[in-house]
């Protein structure tokens, strides 16, 4: 065969030259495919203390694996010849519409992180029209969620305490502040045990090792940022009662971890707090039904991303018995191990009416702040349109429960 120069012509069309990022934090963004790559960049830009304690679960961390497991095991049966041009990814979640069956779930220490925390990831989240739930042992208050993120949809997750008063006090100003739903966390009788955590010092109250700071000081860019920018508090529960300024880390734990919580509680938030109401942390249908029968508007089914009691099953497992036992009207929302726009798509398919996610938008946030959170989410939405039209389906109301296989 004659051979022949290379016309320019010809490769100009098959070589594509990018002008190089010179931004370090957009090239790593950039470059982040998955949320598993976003984890990847996380690892290699935070000290490993503050990684661990997002990255990590309980004890021996199997609920975590079972529950990735559990997403992994799925099976989608595509339906084709239908037209999926232009998806519709919106769903409603109560009487609201959402972008996509997507939920910002509440993390605490979110400015440990990164030094833009909860106002960063509320932004976000208003700009894809997707709900932000601020925790109450968030290091930002409602207030400064409401003015980072004006016009957003933001929920307020709600450890309730012995103190009445403070407890009127977090629901007032979640009211005053436009928050619309509140999620009422009950899987936190006590903490769970978290032996990364314990050896990093990160616990509550801290008690952080030289090892610890040591390794925190190989990120100069973290600890400049974590030393000109406001101290990190829990800042939802500074006092309006003038009582005390702000709760400590030492206090908090009776804040959080409450062992007598029970159903009476349930139905005194039911009569206090006069929008949407959401229990957090059901993994059966009985605690769902009951929940629901007590005031609720609907459950989240969660296991707490495998942080709190370990060896309970994958969120996803539970899920179809805990829909069929609330029926249709009743709002269930999935959480824990949520990685995937698949994930997305198993959930609905097995009863969910959307997700919530944690670690996913997390490792975005300790990979680049604002714009790794905006990251996490792109990649996500990316992978449930793409998975929907793969799937057959022109919209996220179209999936329905014989379009997964489980074990």
């Amino acid at each position: 065969m004659a051979r022949q120069r290379p016309r320019w012509s010809e490769l100009r069309e098959v070589l594509q030259v990018r002008r190089p990022t010179l931004n370090p934090v957009e090239r790593r963004l950039g470059a982040a495919l998955s949320i598993r790559d976003l984890r990847r960049v996380a690892v290699r830009t935070t000290p490993r203390a503050v990684f661990d304690y997002v990255d990590g679960a309980a004890d021996a961390e199997l609920t975590a694996r079972r529950n990735r497991a559990a997403f992994a095991a799925v099976e989608l049966v595509p339906e084709y010849l239908s037209p999926v041009d232009h998806p519709d990814l919106s769903t409603k979640v109560f009487d609201r519409e959402i972008a996509m069956p997507l939920i910002f779930a509440p993390t605490g220490y979110t400015r440990m992180m990164h030094h833009e925390g909860e106002a960063a990831v509320a932004r976000v989240a208003a700009r894809h029209g997707l709900p932000y739930t601020l925790s109450t042992v968030g290091t930002s208050t409602v207030e400064d969620v409401a003015a980072a993120a004006p016009g957003g949809e933001h929920w307020f997750q709600l450890y309730l305490t012995r103190n009445e008063r403070l407890n009127a006090e977090l629901l007032d100003r979640a009211l005053a502040a436009g928050f619309t739903t509140v999620v009422l966390t009950v899987d936190t009788p006590v903490a769970g045990r978290h032996p990364k955590d314990m050896r990093n010092g990160l616990t509550i109250p801290p008690s952080l090792t030289l090892r610890t700071l040591f390794g925190m000081a190989r990120y100069p860019s973290w600890v400049l940022n974590k030393l000109t920018t406001a101290p990190i508090a829990f800042a939802s529960l500074r006092s309006m009662t003038g009582e005390t300024d702000v709760i400590d880390a030492v206090k908090v734990a009776d804040v959080v971890f409450e062992p007598t919580l029970n159903y009476d509680h349930l139905a005194w938030l039911r009569a206090n707090w006069p929008h949407r109401l959401l229990v957090k942390g059901v993994l059966s249908p009985r605690d769902a039904r009951r929940a629901v029968e007590t005031g609720a508007d609907g459950v989240v089914v969660s296991n707490h991303g495998g942080r709190q009691l370990d060896r309970t099953p994958a969120t996803l497992t539970v899920l179809p018995g805990i829909r069929e036992e609330l029926g249709p009207e009743a709002t269930v929302i999935l959480d824990s191990g949520v990685t995937h726009g698949q994930d997305i798509l198993a959930a609905r398919a097995l009863g969910a009416d959307a997700v919530m996610i944690g670690r996913a938008y997390l490792y975005g946030l300790m990979a680049g702040g604002e714009r790794g959170v905006e990251r996490a989410v792109t990649i996500l939405r990316e992978e449930y349109s793409r998975s929907l039209q793969l799937l057959g389906l022109k919209a996220s109301d179209a999936i329905a429960r014989h379009h997964v296989r489980m074990p």
